[in-house]
């Protein structure tokens, strides 16, 4: 089934206009959720605000927006003031620059969305994707939608393009601000590390590889649910023992790294033997 588009937008690219759509790149019906529900009659509760200076339940047209500026100090504001706040949604994508795509840190990713061309849009869209990755470089935008002004990238990404919105930089916590403590590294112990890494290291990202375990569980204990099972909690594991000595530590997963290759190889070496036999 094709996608659906989330919203739409018009990339500018010199004196070249490119009409484009959004399309969320997140399949939300993967997660699992879960609802409150009164347990005595098996119905989802609503919620309500509650005024605990009137001691009584808030409909939501006696509701306004407010910011506060001090506890428990609020200024408030009117639906007409809001709207005055927030700039004209144009959904205008304006490229301000185009800078290396490995000079921007994950850090600053936010939320992607998948672009595709919309109607007459088709052409320069494949021109503006083939062009930024022959250059590997990414175009760093304003985009003007739902109230609010986002910093966005656009990246090309297989055949087409990728929107990714950026934080803006006074929203990130420097990183001096984390205590790391002092620790001396020896010679030994970051060439073990090497070892380490080079001995599990890979030249491609494989995402297929990975599933998330946690989910999958649920889900199967959820259709248990279902199907009248009752669920009773498997016990957990001990936790390993905290190991104090860096260089046994390193050394041990070394011999670990070293067990799952060689088990990796038997286990490809028995799965070709009935393939041999059988060409035999």
């Amino acid at each position: 089934m094709a996608a659906r588009p989330t919203a739409s937008g018009t990339i500018s690219f010199g004196l070249v206009a490119i009409p484009v759509k959004l399309f969320s790149p997140i399949e939300s019906a993967k997660a699992v959720r879960f609802n409150n529900v009164h347990e005595s009659c098996g119905t989802k509760v609503k919620y309500q605000y509650y005024c605990p200076t009137d001691d009584k339940i808030v409909e939501r047209n006696e509701l306004t927006k407010g910011y506060e500026f001090a506890k428990g100090q609020f200024v408030l504001f009117s639906g007409e003031e809001l709207k005055a706040l927030q700039p004209e949604a144009t959904n205008a994508i304006e490229i301000s620059e185009f800078i290396p795509l490995s000079k921007i840190d994950p850090l600053y990713f936010d939320k992607p969305y998948y672009l595709g061309p919309d109607k007459g849009g088709a052409k320069p869209y494949r021109l503006l994707a083939a062009a930024m990755k022959q250059t590997g470089r990414a175009a760093l935008a304003k985009y003007a939608a739902r109230g609010k002004n986002y910093l966005v990238l656009l990246r090309p990404f297989q055949e087409g393009l990728i929107m990714q919105q950026l934080r803006y930089a006074d929203e990130l916590r420097p990183f001096s601000e984390v205590p790391l403590g002092d620790a001396e590294l020896k010679d030994g112990e970051i060439d073990l590390a090497l070892q380490l890494i080079d001995q599990t290291a890979s030249d491609e990202f494989q995402p297929e590889k990975y599933e998330d375990d946690v989910r999958n569980q649920v889900w199967e204990l959820v259709e248990r649910k279902i199907q009248g099972e009752d669920i009773v909690a498997t016990p957990q594991e001990a936790p390993k023992a905290q190991v104090i000595d860096l260089m046994e530590a390193l050394k041990a997963s070394l011999g670990e790294a070293s067990a799952s290759e060689r088990n990796a190889s038997s286990g490809s070496a028995e799965e070709d033997a009935p393939k041999r036999q059988a060409s035999g």
